[in-house]
């Protein structure tokens, strides 16, 4: 049977550059596909993609303090490169034992954890 697995993940965007910027500059991800001013596709090391794409007028922005999370698996010397960084740019959320939460322009949160998965 196959395995499901992740395809790309749609974050939509009130500007796709500045957008941009924060996933390829604080989470240095390349970008693989630019269709600006539409959409820019941005891979993780798996080969499936962050798509960020132009939010349409009338699209109802991320919700001020949402606690809704996209979380990225990171080593531990990255999450502390993110983390300082982060702090840095004043956009650093919180942590915990595992995971570093930040916010991305558009206000979603953004997790980077070594959280060990089930299959480690």
């Amino acid at each position: 049977m196959d395995s499901l697995r992740l395809h790309h993940v749609a974050v939509r965007a009130a500007d796709v550059d500045t957008t941009v910027t924060f996933y390829r500059d604080v989470l240095t991800l390349p970008v693989v596909r630019d269709e600006r001013p539409r959409s820019v596709w941005l891979e993780l090391c798996d080969g499936s993609l962050i798509m960020v794409e132009a939010r349409e007028d009338g699209e109802p922005p991320i919700a001020p303090g949402s606690k809704e999370l996209m979380a990225l698996r990171v080593s531990e010397e990255r999450k502390a490169a993110i983390r300082e960084l982060a702090i840095a740019r004043s956009i650093f959320d919180g942590e915990t034992a595992h995971t570093v939460y930040l916010r991305d322009p558009d206000g979603r949160r953004i997790g980077v954890s070594t959280y060990p998965l089930i299959d480690g």
